[in-house]
């Protein structure tokens, strides 16, 4: 796991070795084990390594073939490299190192591009290729490791984080007002964009290139999300034993490493199920579990720390247990080193994995995560039965993206943004959600298809932001995280699972959905055992059924009893502040309506104020020439 930059000057001009460090350096968290670079007249390759696979130099990069003609800057796990190794060497090619990295740059010069469609893990890399003068660039199936690139004039950057363009003269940061709409309606943001102009994060399962003299990349989608029904589908007998081998197989994958590997266990079933197996091959290893202080909690937040089912977890398994407990000024004290590592604002309050992440750096460099299980599996029936039942995909799209308005309606945008509503009064953020469908083609006959199409959705836009959250803050410690559920034969069984395998309510929220929409459901929107049924039953074998019957708990802080409460002060701080930078582009008295309902008990409002505080902190960092400097040089924490 690695950090990679480069520059690819398009007209011919030389590139500075100067410049290419600096990129570098700027993203020296991702790989404190090393560094390399090489630049060639119009191309500079740059890395940092953290080593993970083979520690010896024999893997440092940048790494080039033998004759010297393709060369590789790499960041990522292909956890079937010793295959792919075995096969390569069949077809002449011959290696000088243990690392998965070797294996990916061979596969690329025996099978060019094709090559990713080979690889079962998670990668962002790219590849100069010297003899036909272009640059290659792909991106994993599912978007794990990100790659960010940008065309300042004949200037094209890359780098697995922002900062590291920052270093170049060229690069110009603005904010893109587009996206402050996109964000603030489901936050998150669906597009390749980013909140600065020109940047933008190569798509998941694609890969793009660029000649010598282009003016722009081709991008390529190799691979996308297909979930459907089977034609044909097996006893549940059978899908039980398919998804038992396969989900001990994908966990059995990823442990392969020459450093330390622990695992994150939140009390939940997922993470709770990869460290039931994990450590069945490694005795004693560590966990780690952050939980929150609940003496001024209440509601039910008052339910979310888990510590108590991770240390019993942590005790049947034998693991090494750590934890952490957050307070309330928690959030106050890292949000701004927090928002400067994440870059762009994402889904979710994740200072809680920030600190998590923290923790296990201390201990490992390796640390499994639970994501991705919810979103194959089913995890979130309230959501996906607000639009089970539709006269058409416009219908459905009408009620999904209705639902999916996470921070504010569209009711009030054109309000909130007053300020800036001239600029930005062409974005419809309907047709952004619409276009998260765009190319996939999929019936839509049933509500078992409707479900599908959610299950869609959510791998597409939420599991892709929670990946790119938690690239960004494990390794603003040096961390890799790796991703289980995410292994390539596990998401493709999870595809073509029957719904009625994942849920068990379709059929009554259908009869409901035609009779009385919405007033019967409500108490069931708040929380269910429901979802991810084959899952729970295959996990009964590895933990304890207090576990896999237990509602679904989410991975948050009690905010909503605390921004009221003993974070109040440092919300009327930063939001009542007439000179906050978000006021440079949202209407004050709006703003603060929303935020004062919430600390008035009328609406839990707290995914609003995380995000308005994080957003603020974005503009300080990202837009002030001076705060930048500082914290690429690492002076602010």
């Amino acid at each position: 796991m690695c950090g990679i930059a480069g520059i690819f000057n398009l007209d011919g001009a030389p590139v500075s070795q100067v410049i290419l460090k600096r990129m570098t350096d700027a993203i020296a968290h991702r790989g404190p084990d090393g560094e390399g670079h090489i630049v060639e007249g119009h191309v500079g390759i740059g890395h940092r390594r953290l080593a993970i696979i083979d520690l010896s130099p024999a893997g440092h990069q940048p790494m080039q073939t033998t004759d010297g003609t393709l060369i590789l800057t790499y960041n990522g796990e292909i956890y079937n490299f010793q295959a792919l190794r075995t096969e390569l060497e069949s077809l002449g090619h011959h290696f000088h190192s243990r690392t998965d990295s070797e294996v990916v740059l061979n596969a690329y010069a025996q099978w060019g591009a094709a090559c990713v469609s080979l690889f079962n893990g998670m990668f962002a890399f790219a590849i100069w290729d010297k003899q036909n003068q272009k640059l290659f660039m792909a991106r994993d199936r599912y978007g794990i490791k990100p790659i960010y690139y940008a065309i300042f004039g004949s200037t094209l950057l890359f780098g697995s984080e922002q900062k590291a363009m920052f270093q170049h003269p060229a690069c110009r940061r603005e904010l893109d007002t587009d996206v402050m709409l996109e964000y603030f309606t489901f936050q998150n943001i669906f597009t390749d964009r980013t909140f600065l102009k020109s940047i933008k994060l190569l798509p998941a399962g694609c890969y793009a290139t660029i000649p010598l003299g282009g003016t722009g990349l081709e991008i390529i989608k190799y691979w996308d999300y297909f979930f459907q029904e089977p034609e044909q589908p097996l006893a549940e007998e059978e899908y039980v034993e398919e998804l038992d081998l396969l989900f001990r197989q994908a966990v059995n994958r990823q442990l392969v490493s020459d450093v330390d590997i622990g695992s994150y266990l939140s009390g939940g079933m997922d993470s709770g199920s990869i460290t039931a197996i994990a450590a069945k091959q490694l005795p004693y290893m560590k966990t780690f579990t952050c939980g929150f202080d609940l003496n001024s909690v209440s509601g039910l937040e008052i339910s979310f720390d888990e510590r108590s089912k991770a240390e019993y977890m942590s005790y049947l398994f034998k693991t090494e247990h750590y934890e952490m407990v957050l307070k309330s000024g928690d959030m106050e004290r890292i949000l701004p080193r927090m928002a400067w590592h994440l870059e762009d604002p994402r889904v979710g309050q994740s200072y809680p994995n920030f600190y998590t992440a923290q923790l296990a750096s201390k201990f490992v460099k390796v640390c499994l995560s639970g994501a991705g299980g919810d979103e194959l599996f089913g995890g979130y029936p309230w959501r996906y039965y607000r639009a089970v039942v539709n006269n058409s995909f416009e219908d459905y799209v009408d009620k999904y993206y209705a639902f999916w308005q996470r921070l504010m309606p569209n009711s009030t945008i054109k309000e909130v943004f007053a300020p800036i509503w001239r600029d930005v009064s062409h974005v419809w953020t309907r047709d952004i959600f619409r276009d998260v469908f765009h190319k996939h083609e999929h019936k839509l006959e049933s509500p078992e298809d409707y479900i599908n199409h959610s299950l869609y959705f959510e791998a597409k836009t939420f599991l892709h932001g929670l990946l790119v959250v938690e690239d960004k803050l494990s390794m603003a410690h040096s961390l890799e995280t790796r991703v289980p559920f995410l292994d390539n034969d596990l998401v493709d069984f999870a595809m073509r699972l029957p719904v009625s395998m994942k849920l068990r309510g379709l059929a009554e929220f259908v009869e409901m959905n035609e009779n009385e929409p919405g007033f019967k459901t409500a108490k069931y929107f708040q929380k269910t055992n429901d979802g991810k049924l084959l899952l729970r039953k295959v996990m009964e074998r590895y933990i304890p059924s207090r576990i896999t019957d237990a509602e679904k708990q989410g991975f948050s802080a009690p905010d909503a009893s605390w921004f009221k409460g003993e974070s109040i002060d440092y919300v009327k701080r930063v939001l009542f502040d007439k000179h906050s930078r978000i006021y440079d582009y949202m209407d004050r008295n709006a703003v603060l309506r929303m935020v004062n309902e919430h600390l008035e008990g009328r609406q839990n409002r707290r995914l609003l104020i995380w995000s308005l505080l994080n957003v603020e902190n974005w503009i300080r960092l990202f837009l002030d020439e001076q705060n930048a400097c500082v914290m690429l040089e690492g002076k602010l924490s």
